[in-house]
This record gives structure tokens, C-alpha cells and sequence, in this order.
């Protein structure tokens, strides 16, 4: 049998698998989805992938579950509103998007249980007692680690040789930011690279520490994760000041970024759906392990290189598992 074969026969079963008694009554469960992120065509895609991917496992919209969507701002007090409102309509599971997002909805969801997904070192940050038994209420896919950061910078460094100086763009009160900070620090001296902090709470900063920046030549920047960073806005910043930036996320690339190096999260929200099942069927979220990514995907965008007048070594275009032209 053909490996395609095999994967569309495994998905053809799980639909057929027997829900729990409760949905066998015509009981429809609640999901409640909390996106850390402001919504846009990628972050749209992810929650798509989900729904399908729970619907593959017999869970269809408006039959047994109905789903509640909702999305961060850069605004705590409606945020926490946003949380409160959530949790009024009683979901039987939450999904969260982001570190910043689980901080709010953790002490409020009390028993709830709830699956995170790209939330950094889940462990530091007090979110689980460990990944291989996170215990109590949540459990979930975890973001990058604190050695990520080093791993961006020689990425960037090998997309722009020239490079001798890199901006990190930051929110410095993030335990993870913290982490991926020091890594950037630490990595910098043998790729012959100044590393520079560009510590950052709204649009304003981002934009004064990027045009302080960018009066020197031969500079990069790496853009931490964040829901308070505006990933286009530094795109746009960079393409302006002709700075090759470097995204953990393919969605500003697409829109005007150089490059990034990321893990598959269309995918990982489908993994997601299937602890979401597993959660509704019965198994308790501590009981189920913290999973890590595993693959990474390279993305660059050609037409940026052009604008800024950086050419792409062949070695590392070969690599590149998607080319923007």
C-alpha cells in the first residue's frame, strides 16, 4: 500500500471512530479558540487547519461542538474582557495561541482544560510542572526554546554574509525573550556578528530603535516572537532602511521580510485538534506530554533580497523549502 494510501485510509477511520457517550446524545461541546496573534490570512489558515482537522476526527461544527474564535489586541484591559467573555459561555476545552495569551487565561479558566500551542518553555514559564508530565489542567505544543535564538542569528547570518551587526527586536519582561536574548549574545562572536538589544513595547519603539539602528551599515535584524510586535511593521521598516530581517514566522516574509526559519504550525494546529479529541473523549491534559517541533521550514523572499540589494547565496537557496519571486 502506498504511504498516501495509507494516510488517507487512517484519516477515512478516524471519523468513524466512536465519540463519547455524551456526543452519541447529541450533547455539542464547546471549544473555546484564544489567538494571541491579530488575525490575518496565515493566523486564519491555522484555525482552519484545526477545525478541518477535528472534523476528520468527527467533530463537525454546529452538530456536536460549536467553536467561539477569538483574537489578541494591543489592548490588556479588552484582552482580559475578551478572556472573561470566553469563559462566561462555560467551553468545555480552550485552545491558546501564544505565551501572552495562556498568562491571561491560565489563573481565570481555573479547572478548564486547555491545549496551548506555540507558547515558549511552558516549563519556565510556569505554565506546566514538566513536558513529559505537565499535569493539571493543560498541556500542549510548545514554541521555541531559549537556544533558538542562535539558530536564528546563524541563519540570518548565512542568508546575508555581509552582515556585521544584528537588532534583536524584543519584549525584554518575556521569560522566553529573555532566554532567546542571551543566546543571540552568546552565538554572536564567532559569526563575527555585534549583537545589539532592541528592547520593545509598542510601535512607537519599534520604530525609534530601527531608525536609530539603521544609521550604520551592514545590519540585520532578528524579530522575536510576540504579540505586541508588529511583525509587518518591522518588515516594512526593514524593506525602508534596506535591513535584511529575519521572522520566526513565514507570514511576514510573504508580505516583505527576507527570511524565516520556522516550524510547521498549519501543521502543528492539526496535532493540536487531535489532543483536543483525546480531551474530549476522556483523557486528562496532564496526562498527556508537552510535544516540541521537530521540523523546521526555510522561507525566503526573493524580491525583498532584490529591493535591498542583497544577493542569496546559492548554498542556502538550495536549502529553502519555499522561494517568494
Amino acid at each position: 500500500m502506498k504511504r498516501r494510501d495509507f494516510i488517507t485510509l487512517v484519516g477515512a477511520a478516524a471519523t468513524m471512530w466512536p465519540l463519547p457517550s455524551s456526543a452519541q446524545k447529541n450533547e455539542v461541546r464547546r471549544i473555546a479558540v484564544l489567538m494571541g496573534i491579530a488575525p490575518t490570512e496565515q493566523s486564519n489558515a491555522y484555525v482552519a487547519a484545526f477545525l478541518q482537522r477535528l472534523e476528520m476526527l468527527g467533530w463537525t461544527k454546529d452538530r456536536n461542538i460549536r467553536t467561539d474564535v477569538r483574537w489578541w489586541t494591543k489592548e490588556p484591559e479588552q484582552n482580559r474582557a475578551t478572556v472573561a467573555d470566553l469563559l462566561a459561555s462555560s467551553p468545555d476545552i480552550i485552545l491558546v495561541f501564544s505565551n501572552a495569551a495562556l498568562a491571561v487565561l491560565k489563573p481565570a479558566a481555573k479547572e478548564v482544560p486547555i491545549v496551548f500551542v506555540r507558547v515558549g518553555d511552558p516549563v519556565g514559564s510556569g505554565f506546566v510542572a514538566s513536558l513529559a508530565r505537565p499535569g493539571g489542567n493543560i498541556t500542549g505544543f510548545a514554541g521555541y526554546d531559549g537556544t533558538m535564538g542562535g539558530k536564528w542569528l546563524e541563519v540570518l547570518k548565512e542568508t546575508t554574509p555581509r552582515i556585521t551587526r544584528v537588532l534583536t527586536i524584543f519584549q525584554p519582561e518575556t521569560p522566553v525573550h529573555q532566554g532567546l536574548w542571551h543566546s543571540i549574545q552568546d552565538s554572536a562572536p564567532s559569526l563575527g556578528i555585534e549583537a545589539m538589544p532592541g528592547a520593545v513595547h509598542n510601535a512607537n519603539e519599534i520604530e525609534r530603535v530601527i531608525s536609530s539602528f539603521a544609521t550604520q551599515e551592514t545590519g540585520g535584524i532578528v524579530v522575536l516572537p510576540h504579540a505586541d510586535i508588529s511583525d509587518d511593521l518591522v518588515a516594512a521598516l526593514g524593506l525602508r532602511n534596506r535591513l535584511p530581517t529575519l521572522f520566526s514566522d513565514a507570514g511576514p516574509v510573504k508580505t516583505g521580510g527576507l527570511v524565516s526559519y520556522t516550524y510547521d504550525l498549519a501543521d502543528t494546529f492539526r496535532r493540536v485538534a487531535e489532543y483536543v479529541d483525546r480531551i474530549l473523549r476522556g483523557e486528562k491534559p496532564g496526562d498527556l506530554p508537552v510535544q516540541q517541533p521537530t521540523k523546521f521550514n526555510l522561507v525566503v523572499n526573493l524580491k525583498t533580497a532584490k529591493a535591498i540589494g542583497i544577493t542569496i547565496p546559492a548554498s542556502l537557496l538550495a536549502r529553502a523549502d519555499e522561494l517568494i519571486e
